[in-house]
């Protein structure tokens, strides 16, 4: 059972796939960072906020004891308050979306270049005589010079 195990590990589409699992988690992360980082500061400055994030509906009742700040998403969710997190849910929207424009743009690169290549090899690889149709060729040509 360990053979079988470490042949399926070993087979070229598990590795590309864990290579591409690797690279699409730090992907996210950068693309996490552009939006919470940057793009979002900036939308949040056109709104009137600096933190777009954190806009909130607070739905239940603050606990007892809370010291916390009562604006801050954060630490309100930490504590276990019933809160509707629109900018935060925002902020991941368009996290989404800019992934997905990224994403898109790839595979588009990607078919693009696939297209030429296949563009190339249909232009380049013009099937020839198959070895039967040449053995008889030269058979015919045998029997004409020979007067069969």
């Amino acid at each position: 059972m360990f053979a079988e195990f470490k042949k399926f590990i070993l087979r070229g589409n598990v590795l590309d796939l864990a290579v591409a699992v690797i690279i699409g988690a730090a992907f996210g992360k950068i693309t996490t960072s552009l939006t919470e980082d940057v793009i979002m500061p900036v939308v949040g400055a056109i709104f009137g906020g600096l933190d777009f994030s954190s806009y909130f509906l607070r739905l239940g009742p603050v606990p007892e004891g809370y010291a916390g700040s009562m604006t801050n998403y954060a630490e309100l969710k930490d504590a276990g308050v019933a809160l509707l997190g629109y900018g935060q849910f925002l902020t991941v929207v368009i996290n989404f979306v800019i992934l997905a424009f990224i994403i898109f743009l790839i595979i588009r690169a990607a078919n693009k270049v696939m297209a030429e290549f296949e563009e190339k090899d249909k232009t380049t690889a013009a099937p020839g005589p198959s070895e039967v149709e040449l053995l008889k060729e030269i058979r015919d040509e045998l029997r004409k010079r020979d007067g069969v």
